[in-house]
């Protein structure tokens, strides 16, 4: 397969650095790591909001960075988990004296090597607090967790939890908005193929021409059935009712919903979804607040997408919607 790559074992060292040349007033990269941080960090006064986890996934995490988002970004080799040293070093470095929130998706190594460098940070006085997406209803355990994935609906946590801390808010309160949208949140995806990883150089699994995966992870993993290819519209229907089962909305509910690309979907494919999917959340008496479109979190170049809904109320549109200035997002 081809891939516009030196060396498999140099992709996301080249890649950060390719990154930090498109964007030098607004980011940073720590000596020695695989961690990006804003140019300006740590914000005086403002508790720091961090993520990260495997490479594969951009714009996720490092993408976005920035006023009104995150204050650092951990990029682990493609679908590792970063170490825990350097998730302390983002932490120490994003950490301003009022505290550091962890925003982790929800699979094993992220967990458990965020942990750990809480407990670093925890012995230089540094006030760390985890939250962990769960937002994937397609399956309850997979290969790598124990309980639901995390995916895409991690963007909107990344949202609320910054525009919460630009505000000046406490750690408490910023801990606080990121789990409610985390219980609001839900999302199911579908791959038309396998992604294909620079180490391997070829599908990490195999996926029949005229077949797809519905359920599947960000990583590859399986999802709850292969069936015959299906048309948008019914791959659309599938997801949103899972979803939407999953959410158990009254009707009237305001609602932000996204499409989500895994990497080798066309935009226009995307909108086709979006289209039924704005139908079928009418159709359940569901309004609509804000609609999202594109590739937030991928799977390298897998061919496929995700549904995400989440329930909204004024507090979290007022979040969602508040100023944000990163490379992959502008509000």
């Amino acid at each position: 397969m081809k891939k516009l790559i030196n060396d498999s074992e140099a992709v996301v060292d080249e890649m950060l650095d390719g990154m930090l040349a498109a964007y030098p007033e607004q980011l940073r990269r720590l000596d020695d790591t695989e961690v990006m941080v804003r140019a300006d960090a740590p914000v005086s006064g403002k508790v720091g909001i961090v993520s990260g986890g495997g490479s594969g996934h951009e714009p996720t995490h490092a993408g976005f960075i920035g006023d009104g988002m995150l204050d650092g970004a951990a990029a682990g080799e493609v679908f590792t988990s970063p170490t825990a040293d350097q998730l302390n070093d983002m932490i120490e470095a994003c950490d301003s004296g009022e505290g550091v929130l962890c925003v982790v998706k929800n699979y094993e190594g992220d967990v458990m090597n965020f942990e750990t460098a809480g407990e670093m940070a925890a012995m230089e006085d540094i006030e760390v607090r985890q939250v962990v997406v769960n937002d994937d209803v397609a399956v309850e355990d997979s290969l790598y967790t124990s309980g639901r994935r995390g995916v895409a609906g991690t963007i909107f946590v990344h949202k609320v939890a910054g525009a919460k801390a630009a505000e000046g808010a406490e750690l408490d309160e910023v801990e606080r908005v990121a789990n409610k949208m985390i219980d609001n949140v839900a999302t199911m995806g579908v791959a038309l193929t396998s992604c294909v990883t620079p180490d391997k150089g070829e599908p990490t699994f195999d996926l029949p021409d005229d077949e797809i995966e519905l359920g599947i992870g960000i990583h590859g993993e399986p999802g709850t059935e292969r069936v015959d290819m299906m048309s948008a519209d019914e791959i659309t229907d599938h997801l949103t009712e899972k979803v939407l089962e999953d959410l158990d909305l009254d009707e009237g509910q305001e609602i932000l919903t996204l499409v989500n690309g895994m990497g080798g979907t066309p935009q226009s494919e995307l909108f086709i979804l979006n289209r039924r999917l704005q139908e079928v959340v009418s159709d359940h008496g569901l309004e609509t607040w804000d609609a999202w479109v594109g590739d937030y979190m991928t799977s390298l170049d897998m061919m496929g997408a995700s549904i995400t809904v989440a329930a909204v109320d004024e507090e979290l549109k007022e979040l969602l919607s508040a100023d944000a200035d990163t490379p992959a997002l502008t509000v």
